[in-house]
């Protein structure tokens, strides 16, 4: 969840008065650690996987699945058998797993002990984890609690006994008419972003999802649901001031957004530039892999007309003023921003000679001082444009414990502004000057999945994937518009069977023949002349590098095109290296999900999703997502991960 300090957070009207010291020391101390490890040269791929997990508490006398709230509990239970673990080496390779706080009070992240290595046998490792991580999660939940998986819990926000303990809407914080200002994180850093969020912003956050009409769905669809309260000013935000869109479906708080769960992949390069390189090949892949892994298709009781989760995290976390958003000539404001503070990169950053100006598309708005300083400290043009563009936000949370530091030693003024813009892709220096960890990217588009072995296929996959791009200097670009277009139509109902894509037509670029190209990872394998399909000149226009592609197109090839799609990059790679015949079989039944996924032989997490509630003998054809339809979806769910009952149209034959 980023950055989290201890100390005295301030409110938004006193916090505003320190932005520009934030902003400035956080360069200083961006560019002391520039300064510092610029130059760092790490032997090879480091990598490791965030898995979020929604802890849920049953019910059974009244068949309600409701949200747990003591999983600040399960965290030091968690904590203290890591802990315990760093002193005894038969203990670490039994728990071999770290543990975090996240928004939702009722949220666990875990991630491996230790990053994986590049090695195809840390691939098999993957999945084993996993499972290990659900089961340390469990042993300390009570007998009736089980973590799961989802994306968006289907009743986030709906009256009645959703919460365990139950609470009553509303609260300070985020002022919502549908969800306790309880369910936030107890941490300090959680509620005052929450508050800042909303105070900054000028009002609450607005989050409209379409709503699915049914055959029973009202036409004009006006929820019936929403509550009406009088104990804020905010509270006329929703039906007055028509917060509320009609027929979409209507939240209010962060806690709709960052109460989401989602599958994150961090990878460690050898060097600044590889990490600059990986984060441009991977962005174009951002929206593509968002539709294939859609998994949230249901919003505070409602099926919605959208399968992913990205929008509505962009919408609840949108701090923008009138202003910026441009309902108003500027005045308090300097900037008009087109974008939440989450959602799709702004530019490309690598000074790879295949980024060509033209792709980055988008006029991009950046602090000209900012520049200016970066620039004068010897930061080159993209990446002090990519830092000042991320500094015209204003810190949201400032302690005053740490509002003046050392400028040597600590990073957190800049950690605060880098780690609150969640973008499809982020570019991540070290923690410190003296860090063992080097220059990374993290991939954060991924939709969270109902099982362990889906999590573990796609991790695999996105891991090949760059290394596939780094062996054969692959060329994914796109302009940066199209890559925003692509986000949109992610979004899309079942997008991954029935829309298209924008993709480059020709992913290899000409290459030294027979050796590795540049940027090759540590221990790669020469590449023949004979892997390379097609080859593109890097002095080519941009107007027909790229058209619309299904999903199945891009990952699974177009023959007839000649483009071999990303599993045959991906195949092509692991060709190249000596895999014994077991480990290369193991790695296939994961890419071989990825496949059946592209081609419509499997569901989507979100079609299964919908699929069951459309199925389910309660349900009205009205859109609505009942207390037990929502009890049958979540245990049927568990006993999917558990191996109790087989689901064909979404796992074929593989075993979780």
């Amino acid at each position: 969840m980023g950055l989290l300090s201890l100390g005295t957070p301030m409110p938004w009207d006193e916090a505003k008065k320190y932005a520009d010291h934030v902003r400035t020391h956080g360069i200083i101390q961006f560019l002391n650690l520039w300064e510092a490890t610029k130059d760092s040269q790490k032997d090879c791929l480091l990598w490791g996987d965030e898995i979020e997990y929604m802890v849920v508490s049953y019910d059974e006398e009244n068949k309600r699945a409701k949200l747990s709230l003591r999983v600040w509990q399960i965290l030091q239970d968690l904590a203290k058998e890591e802990e315990e673990a760093k002193t005894d080496p038969a203990k670490k390779l039994l728990v071999n797993s770290s543990w975090h706080p996240e928004y939702g009070r009722y949220m666990l992240e875990g991630t491996p002990g230790e990053p994986y290595m590049g090695l195809p046998r840390d691939l098999l490792a993957v999945e084993r984890n996993m499972k290990l991580r659900r089961e340390l999660a469990r042993k300390y939940m009570l007998p009736n609690e089980v973590p799961v998986t989802l994306t968006s819990y289907p009743r986030l926000g709906c009256a009645g006994e959703g919460l365990e303990p139950h609470h009553e809407p509303h609260g300070p914080a985020a002022r919502s008419l549908f969800v306790p200002d309880d369910i936030i994180n107890a941490h300090a850093r959680f509620p005052t972003l929450t508050a800042n969020i909303r105070r900054r912003r000028g009002s609450k956050v607005a989050i409209n999802m379409p709503i699915f009409h049914d055959v029973n769905t009202p036409k004009p669809f006006i929820d019936p649901t929403i509550p009406t309260y009088n104990d804020y000013p905010e509270d006329k935000n929703a039906i007055e001031e028509g917060a509320a869109l009609p027929d979409h479906i209507y939240m209010d708080a962060m806690a709709f957004g960052m109460g989401c769960c989602c599958l994150q992949i961090t990878f460690q390069a050898v060097n600044v530039e590889e990490a600059r390189k990986i984060y441009d090949q991977m962005a174009p892949l951002g929206p593509i892999m968002l539709a294939l892994t859609a998994a949230a298709p249901i919003y505070r009781g409602y099926l919605s007309d959208v399968d992913c989760r990205w929008n509505v995290i962009a919408q609840s976390v949108d701090d923008r003023t009138e202003e910026e958003r441009g309902l108003k000539p500027l005045k308090e404001n300097k900037y008009r921003i087109a974008k939440s503070r989450y959602d799709s990169i702004d530019s490309y950053i690598s000074n790879d000679p295949k980024n060509k100006p033209e792709y980055n598309d988008i006029p991009l708005v950046y602090d000209k001082d900012i520049y200016k300083k970066l620039s004068d400290n010897g930061i080159d043009d993209l990446l002090a444009r990519h830092i000042s563009h991320l500094f015209i936000r204003d810190p949201l949370v400032i302690f005053h414990e740490l509002l003046n530091i050392d400028d040597n030693e600590s990073t957190d003024h800049f950690e605060n502004l880098q780690s609150t813009n969640w973008q499809t892709m982020r570019f991540k220096p070290p923690p410190s000057k003296t860090s063992p960890i080097g220059w990374r990217v993290e991939f954060r588009s991924m939709e969270i999945q109902l099982t362990d072995f889906e999590n573990a296929a796609f991790a695999i996959f996105i891991v090949l994937v760059t290394r596939a791009v780094l062996s054969f200097n692959t060329n994914f670009y796109i302009p940066i518009s199209k890559v925003d277009e692509n986000m949109k139509v992610a979004h899309h109902r079942n997008a991954v069977l029935e829309e298209k894509f924008y993709f480059r037509k020709q992913i290899f670029t000409q290459s030294r023949p027979g050796t590795p190209a540049a940027g090759t990872p540590s221990g790669s394998p020469k590449v023949s002349p004979a892997t390379l399909p097609r080859v593109a000149s890097l002095s080519a226009g941009t107007a027909d590098e790229y058209e619309l592609m299904t999903i199945n197109e891009i990952i699974n090839g177009n023959p007839a095109k000649g483009f071999p799609g990303l599993l045959g990059l991906v195949n092509n790679y692991l060709n190249t290296l000596n895999i014994d015949i077991e480990t290369r079989c193991e790695i296939s039944k994961y890419l071989e999900l990825i496949k059946k996924r592209a081609n419509g032989t499997l569901m989507t997490a979100a079609s299964w999703m919908r699929h069951f509630v459309q199925n389910h003998p309660d349900y009205k054809q009205d859109s609505v997502v009942s207390e037990k339809i929502n009890y049958d979806l979540v245990k049927m769910i568990e006993k999917i991960n558990k191996g109790e009952v087989q689901v064909p149209e979404l796992l074929g034959n593989f075993a979780v």
